[in-house]
């Protein structure tokens, strides 16, 4: 885990990849609390039966927006913001998803600090994150987030 008590601190690491998750395994269960929770119930997603007659492999896949919502659980590990009074996500740049994550997948995080500004008395950071899929080449999601952090007084 990287430290970060100052602004300077997070400038060190731009350009560094700041951690790899473990792997996570993406079950159908996960898959179907995700649409309960979306409203997002398109077949591929949810339908098992037909999934496994008319989908590539046979098996549902993870909705995208699931794949970038794992994204704050994944890399909590990969920073500590000493002195942190509050932490925001702040957003994305820049999202594409390349490879579908099927039911009983597992995927892992790795993320690189592309660049730590001074904004609004706050930490600025920005991520690439890559999830990965095992044996796969490429990625499910890569995503450019950006994060604020506010150190406390």
């Amino acid at each position: 885990m990287h430290v970060i008590s100052s602004i300077e601190d997070a400038k060190s690491l731009e350009g560094v990849e700041v951690g790899l998750s473990d792997w996570v395994i993406i079950d159908q269960n996960r898959i179907d609390q995700f649409a309960e929770a979306t409203g997002d119930y398109q077949w591929i997603h949810v339908d098992t039966e037909r999934a496994a007659a008319e989908m590539p492999g046979g098996k549902t896949i993870a909705h995208g927006y699931l794949t970038l919502a794992l994204i704050p659980v994944l890399t909590v590990n990969f920073v500590e913001i000493e002195n942190l009074a509050r932490a925001i996500n702040f957003g994305v740049n820049k999202v594409r998803f390349y490879t579908p994550v099927q039911a009983g997948d597992r995927v892992r995080a790795r993320a690189t600090v592309l660049q730590a500004r001074r904004r609004a008395g706050a930490l600025l950071l920005t991520s690439e994150t890559r999830i990965e899929v095992e044996n796969e080449r490429k990625p499910a999601c890569v995503a450019e987030t950006l994060g604020m952090y506010f150190f406390g007084e």
